[in-house]
């Protein structure tokens, strides 16, 4: 029997509750629905790291941060360790990849420099771009196609006037203005290019892995007036702004004193702007989807076609005052996680705690490769037992996230119910959560005696990445 060909889309910076199909009541979302629609969706899956090298890193490896040392930037080093592409390649699969990987340090030269790290993490056929901000200082093939269509200047003269602050003040992200690129000369359309490139391409019987990895909906959110019109700011639902109870962290005020002072002071209405900016690129990314869908569609293989759909991690988006990542609120480290089965499937929700190295475990299941040392338990045995089985809303009893500098880094556990963080350097839980009773996170009860043994039992199961930490 013929293997399945896999799809896995990752997006950037891409919160779970912003698309239609998570009950967003204004999120213009068609193709996204449509994966949900035929597929199984788990709305509580976690990332590795709120941080885009780092759980990367996880991705590609299936390992935990504390146990791949990519704690902030990329390490060259690691890309001999295990990898599961070069594990699906191994298993007699065609591996590519197109648009972002972020698996080495931008700033300089050119994305074919690195076309042999790519072979070594696993990739046959690389055809890789930087993110959106990347592109200011990278080259690509991206930055290739601008050049050759005159609109290389336009580009980055967006870049260098918003967003380097070369000739102004940088622009809030309610003050942002769309980009004067034509619609398909945007990044991410032309990464969707790319991804219907590669597919054409493949005229074999041998099955494929192809990763279609976009680069919004990072910021800047510079989707094209076209989108910014399909949003209305006045019907847009505010940001989590209520005032939360409970000490505030060592780790939320860092963030918060980072942040720009006009953020602290933005009002309802900038708010309200600020998000049909973001929902705009999400649109942007969906109608991106749709073409990769199409693409498949057009050559007959959505019958022999695992897709899967997440982002490395969440948008803070304005609730509780932040903005993009790099903190432990659901809005910063819940990512979306779809898996459509080749010909779909009836339409369930599995509520069951997830995590990204479970994703990578079950690409690992679904092509029938060697499996990795990891934490990751696959998740096509839930799937395939569908949602009447007794275990259908169970998985991990806990999961990870973790970013930082050690020997001082933040951690995060948490179970079905509850959250925690704490300092590896002192091991002092910083918040703790009640995601059952609050799920907006507003009252941290790190300091509720009532909890804890709640507390003692969370920080147990941290103690692995305390010792690893400090040692390391």
């Amino acid at each position: 029997m013929q293997k399945p060909n896999i799809v896995f889309i990752f997006t950037d910076q891409q919160r779970s509750d912003t698309m239609g199909y998570a009950g967003d009541p204004v999120a213009i979302t068609p193709h996204t629905d449509r994966l949900a629609a035929e597929g199984v969706v788990f709305p509580h899956c976690v990332t590795s790291s709120p941080v885009c090298m780092t759980t990367r890193a996880s991705m590609m490896t299936g390992l935990q941060v504390y146990q791949h040392g990519v704690w902030a930037f990329a390490n060259p080093g690691i890309r001999h360790g295990q990898s599961h592409v070069r594990n699906i390649r191994d298993a007699g699969y065609r591996t590519g990849v197109v648009g972002k990987t972020h698996l080495w340090v931008h700033g300089k030269g050119h994305t074919r420099d690195h076309l042999d790290e790519m072979s070594d993490w696993g990739f046959m056929d690389a055809r890789e771009c930087t993110g959106p901000v990347e592109t200011a200082s990278t080259g690509s093939t991206y930055l290739d196609h601008l050049e050759e269509k005159g609109l290389l200047d336009t580009h980055l003269g967006y870049l260098d006037t918003h967003l380097t602050g070369k000739h102004q003040q940088i622009a809030m992200p309610w003050e942002l203005p769309p980009s004067n690129l034509p619609t398909e000369d945007h990044l991410d359309m032309y990464i969707a290019g790319l991804a219907e490139s590669w597919l054409a391409d493949h005229d074999s019987d041998q099955p494929f892995y192809l990763q279609v990895n976009f680069g919004g909906p990072h910021d800047p959110w510079d989707s094209t007036a076209e989108y910014r019109r399909m949003y209305n700011a006045d019907e847009m639902p505010l940001s989590i702004t209520e005032k939360s109870t409970g000490p505030v962290s060592q780790h939320i005020d860092l963030m918060l004193k980072g942040a720009p002072m006009k953020l602290g002071q933005m009002s309802e209405a900038e708010n309200r702007v600020m998000k049909t900016y973001y929902y705009s690129k999400v649109t942007l990314i969906d109608d991106c989807v749709g073409r990769v869908i199409d693409a498949l569609e057009g050559k007959g293989l959505l019958d022999n076609t695992w897709i899967i759909f997440s982002a490395d991690h969440g948008e803070m988006l304005g609730d509780h005052g932040l903005m993009a990542k790099k903190v432990f609120y659901e809005g910063s480290v819940n990512v979306p996680c779809i898996f459509r089965p080749p010909g779909g499937a009836p339409e369930w929700q599995s509520q069951a705690l997830v995590c990204h190295l479970d994703i990578v475990s079950s690409l690992i299941g679904i092509a029938g490769a060697t499996p990795l040392e990891t934490d990751g338990v696959s998740l096509v045995p839930l799937m395939t037992a569908g949602m009447e089985a007794p275990d259908a809303h169970t998985h991990q009893n806990h999961v990870l996230s973790m970013l930082g500098m050690p020997p001082e880094a933040f951690v995060m556990v948490r179970n079905e119910r509850y959250k925690l963080s704490a300092n590896s350097a002192n091991r002092v839980p910083m918040d703790l959560y009640d995601l059952q009773e609050d799920p907006r996170e507003l009252h941290n009860l790190v300091n509720d005696p009532g909890l804890s043994e709640v507390q003692e039992s969370l920080l147990a199961l941290l103690a692995p990445v305390f010792e690893k930490v400090s040692s390391g």
